[in-house]
């Protein structure tokens, strides 16, 4: 597993929601709950009616949270205090995945379209968030979500990353391509639970994974092995 491009990543960049955790933990699916209720109550719809704008404005823009601020002006901060207000508890620690993080070289980086609290309670409950140096969120982005390759410009240039000595691990493909475009690693953590966008490509991702532990645990020992 340590070919060349592996032997040179210095930075490991990691999406957070259903990547650093399986998507079976269902953390998630507390914040899409959540979604759905802030769009009903700020826009005095229906849940049904609320559900299907979510869905287009995610498929539409990338995030729910775009096409809100777009199209009706939501607050960015209420509406990303509405919902990660959510019970982070049910993550336990992951000591395999404590121990696959420490072994890599170089730095570590969370790269999400949520909050930062978010990010930090979740790394926390994970037992990870000691690795991680620095964390890109959707407010650092300035709201522009993954997958605008905008947003993958102004992460790179924030954190001083050379793209070619990088690798991203995204369970969406699509959020992939514009880091695979700059010149950076891709690495495809799939789970049963992820839905593609009919006819989405996935030829891009360098290496596809159902096991993000065990990938980089494997990665950690080749390159121990190799340096």
């Amino acid at each position: 597993m340590a070919d060349s491009r592996l032997a040179r990543i210095d930075a490991w960049v990691f999406d957070l929601d259903n990547t650093l955790y399986p998507a079976s933990a269902n953390l998630f699916a507390q914040i899409d709950v959540r979604i759905k209720a802030f769009i009903a109550k700020a826009l005095n719809m229906g849940p049904d009616e609320a559900f299907a704008l979510q869905k287009k404005y995610y498929h539409d823009h990338g995030t729910s949270l775009r096409g809100l601020m777009l199209n009706h002006g939501v607050s960015p901060d209420d509406f990303l205090d509405y919902v990660h207000d959510i019970d982070h508890s049910i993550l336990a620690p992951n000591p395999a995945l404590e121990a696959a993080i420490a072994a890599l070289p170089g730095r570590k980086l969370v790269y999400t379209n949520g909050s930062t609290y978010h990010a930090e309670q979740t790394l926390i409950r994970l037992g990870i968030a000691a690795h991680f140096s620095e964390i890109f969120d959707i407010r650092a982005s300035r709201y522009i979500p993954k997958p605008d390759p905008a947003a993958y410009a102004e992460f790179i240039a924030k954190h001083v990353i050379a793209a070619d000595r990088a690798a991203m691990f995204e369970d969406l493909p699509r959020n992939l391509k514009p880091a695979v475009d700059l010149g950076m690693m891709g690495v495809w953590v799939r789970h049963p639970e992820t839905r593609l966008f009919e006819n989405e490509d996935t030829s891009h991702c360098h290496y596809v994974t159902d096991d993000l532990t065990a990938w980089l645990a494997d990665t950690g020992k080749a390159l121990k092995a190799a340096s």
